[in-house]
């Protein structure tokens, strides 16, 4: 099947986040004529980054990580000159801050965490047992490996109270945003295993240079900004401003149910705080975890550690993380603000406040029955598709595998049923992907 399969095919994608810019990527590339539309100001989605006093402010912590399929498969990490976390986490208990680093990359590091109190030693052995295990299951094995909850599975294994609640109920609560561990153990399991697999990266200039260069492989004009889209069908969307795009397909990637007819998604919300300051409070790149449980603050990094652009120069960037629905505004700042005294000293007390993030739909809820099946289907009437992270797993990963999903489904139905990736890209897959090349 050549490139220009889909040639004068008419597609319109509605929302130009991860899956919906993969999808028209994709299609561009087969030959469709894409239109991407996008409510917002810029392309990205939930992965934006803004520029504030010459800070860069992703719009509420992310990260990226290398060992995902879509990193050398849909992004260039080279051309995004990623910088790498350091392989552990500094957790703060019983006023102390005690590091934990990766065994397997950084082992000499790692001695002086056996004997911490985050957990018994039965427990870091576990955590090795669990890794071993886990590199050595394929992705599509795990999300059809029958579900529990996060929470039950880490007892199940063996874990202390103590290593959940100091350890795994910060880490994994910062990345699922619950700290209950609700989220199904399938999609710990999957994060588990890639957080093993490779490095923790971010983008030299922000997360939101992840999209930015989706798109920049789109033909020129081929993504309109601040337009809203307020009805879809088979045929053609309709533009708030009474304009309308006909089109042989249409592909709503934007989480609206109203498009599509989905019905409405439970959402987790977090509220990220910035703040600038002439000295770090760590003194390496490494992600801080709240091991006390006592909040608001549920972890903590220096991007600028990690990615020194992300700060002007003699200044450093610090995020805070509050999990769950928390209004932003002077009080939350001012309990952020008192916590983190109590792990830093008075120097918090002269941190510039940059600005808050309080996101009510930041992350799809993922509990047990959630991913099942892994991958929902995308067509949702004909010439009606649907993508995004809620119909595969909320990562990266998910987004880029859905709208490549969806990609397909389109050209399927327009005549083309196998779609040849140009460059590195890989065949899209029904479901969560595996090694590269095992799809």
């Amino acid at each position: 099947m050549t490139a220009t399969t889909l040639t004068g095919r008419r597609v319109v994608v509605v929302g130009a986040g991860l899956a919906g810019l993969a999808c028209a990527r994709r299609l561009a590339r087969a030959g469709a004529v894409v239109r991407v539309i996008e409510a917002a100001a810029a392309v990205g989605g939930r992965a934006r980054t803004d520029a504030v006093d010459g800070f860069l402010l992703d719009r509420g912590f992310q990260v990226l990580l290398a060992a995902y399929p879509a990193c050398g498969d849909e992004i260039d990490l080279a051309a995004l000159e990623t910088r790498a976390f350091f392989p552990g986490a500094l957790v703060r208990l019983d006023g102390r801050f005690h590091r934990l680093a990766d065994p397997f990359r950084r082992p000499l590091a790692a001695v002086g965490g056996v004997l911490s109190p985050i957990g018994s030693l039965s427990d870091k052995l576990r955590v090795a047992r669990l890794r071993r295990r886990l590199l050595a299951t394929p992705p599509e094995r795990i999300f059809r490996t029958p579900e529990t909850t996060t929470a039950e599975a880490l007892r199940r294994e063996g874990f202390t109270a103590a290593m959940i609640d100091r350890f795994f109920r910060p880490f994994l609560g910062g990345i699922f945003l619950e700290r209950e561990l609700g989220t199904s153990s399938r999609m710990f399991e999957f994060v588990f295993r890639t957080f093993s697999r490779g490095d923790t990266v971010l983008p030299a200039r922000g997360m939101g240079q992840i999209p930015a260069q989706i798109a920049a492989a789109l033909p020129d004009g081929a993504v309109t900004t601040g337009a809203r889209v307020v009805a879809a069908d088979a045929g053609s969307v309709a533009l708030e401003s009474g304009e309308r795009l006909a089109a042989d397909a249409v592909v709503v990637a934007a989480p609206d149910p109203r498009l599509t007819g989905e019905p409405e998604e439970d959402w987790c919300a977090t509220t990220c705080l910035y703040f600038a300051a002439d000295r770090p409070p760590v003194d390496q790149p490494i992600l801080v975890l709240d091991g006390d449980g006592e909040g608001p603050v549920n972890n903590l990094c220096v991007p600028s550690l990690v990615a020194p652009a992300y700060a002007p120069a003699g200044e450093h960037l610090i995020s805070a993380t509050v999990v769950g629905p928390a209004p932003a505004g002077p009080e939350l700042e001012a309990a952020v603000r008192d916590q983190l005294a109590g792990w830093f000293g008075c120097r918090v007390s002269g941190w510039r406040h940059l600005r808050s993030y309080e996101i009510r739909h930041a992350l799809p809820a993922q509990p047990p029955g959630a991913l099942e099946p892994a991958a929902r289907p995308v067509r949702r009437a004909d010439g009606l598709y649907a993508c995004g992270d809620r119909l595969d797993n909320a990562s990266i990963q998910g987004a880029i595998d859905s709208g490549l999903r969806a990609a397909a489904a389109v050209a399927a139905d327009l005549g083309a049923p196998r779609l040849e990736p140009a460059g590195p890209a890989v065949q899209p897959s029904d479901g969560p992907t595996g090694e590269p090349g095992s799809q």
